[in-house]
């Protein structure tokens, strides 16, 4: 369905020279500095897979998916997407394929949601039968027949985002890009789009690449990542493995009766790990993975406890560690 073989995207971004010589000599001979925004990236998406793209601001992410979906050209490499080109922009391609981008809107601010669709049936050459089947599902699924007459703009967020939704999936494609799906949304909404989308793929099996700062979009929604650091992409895999590598630690969460024992950290339990809170109330420590059960015992051995809970690392802290990390991710 997707794929990518050594893509590569540079820009020449002018280099302004500080002062008043400075800029009146950049009239004349302007200063270039190439900027690689996308390096060698290759990879490859099957029919009914969903991939996340996960990096920094800057990593490249966004400049990948547009060069995917045609809007921008590469500097070198190749990429094929249903066979096609896609910088070369053949229409049937583009009936095939949908974009949609967190923080850009695609229907008319002005007119109702069913009016939108309407004329993207005719953009798209959608019969009529199928039109009214995929649209009475789409609105089904994500519950919004109510608003379908309401202006876009007197809509609230999660609303428009739900019909932006239906308006990028309403021809069918095999290939959808979904860049920031979820930027923006209150809690609620997020867990209805992340919903959606995985019902929407178990059902119709198309291709997805998604990309997010969100990690909960990226735990519930794509079993495989790419981590994008520079404009490279430095790990293609498992989202578990990377979890099993880089999760070195858990945290061990305890809840005390107040004032039962003394809460300053005894140095025998300090040695296991990083102490990362401790209170009347409660205490908490990073502890390697080794050391859960030894750390543990000395827990409830000290304080009189309450609750006791071993948590996880939060996916959110192994990725950041992977950004800041050198070299490729085994």
């Amino acid at each position: 369905m997707i794929e990518v073989e050594a893509l590569k995207k540079s820009f020449f971004v002018h280099k302004k020279e500080p002062g008043l010589v400075g800029s009146l000599r950049s009239l004349f001979v302007r200063k270039r500095t190439e900027k690689v925004a996308v390096r060698d990236v290759s990879f490859r998406v099957d029919e009914g897979e969903i991939v996340g793209i996960v990096g920094a601001n800057g990593a490249g992410k966004t400049t990948l998916v547009k060069m995917l979906a045609g809007i921008i050209h590469p500097s070198a490499g190749s990429a094929k997407v249903l066979g096609y080109v896609p910088w070369e922009r053949d229409d049937e391609l583009r009936r095939q394929i949908a974009l949609i981008m967190g923080q850009k809107a695609q229907l008319w601010w002005d007119l109702p949601a069913a009016d939108c669709f309407l004329l993207l049936k005719e953009i798209y050459k959608i019969p009529d039968a199928q039109y009214k089947k995929t649209l009475d599902y789409l609105v089904d699924v994500l519950r919004v027949g109510d608003e379908l007459n309401v202006q876009i703009r007197r809509l609230s967020l999660g609303e428009r985002m739900k019909m932006e939704l239906i308006a990028t999936l309403l021809h069918s494609p095999r290939v959808v890009f979904l860049d920031e799906p979820t930027i923006g949304l209150d809690l609620t909404a997020q867990r209805a789009i992340r919903e959606f989308i995985l019902q929407y793929r178990a059902e119709h099996r198309p291709a997805m690449l998604v990309t997010s700062h969100y990690m909960e979009d990226i735990r519930r929604l794509c079993p495989r990542i790419l981590i994008m650091r520079e404009g490279e992409v430095v790990y293609d895999g498992s989202l578990q493995r990377v979890i099993d590598k880089y999760a070195d630690s858990k945290l061990l969460r305890a809840h005390v009766r107040p004032h039962a024992k003394p809460v300053v950290m005894p140095p025998t339990l300090a040695a296991l790990g990083d102490v990362v809170e401790c209170s009347e109330e409660s205490v908490c420590l990073r502890v390697p993975r080794d050391a859960v059960a030894t750390a543990s015992a000395r827990l409830l051995d000290h304080f009189d406890v309450v609750d006791f809970a071993i948590e996880e690392v939060g996916i959110e802290t192994i990725i950041e560690r992977i950004f800041l990390a050198k070299g490729d991710v085994a």
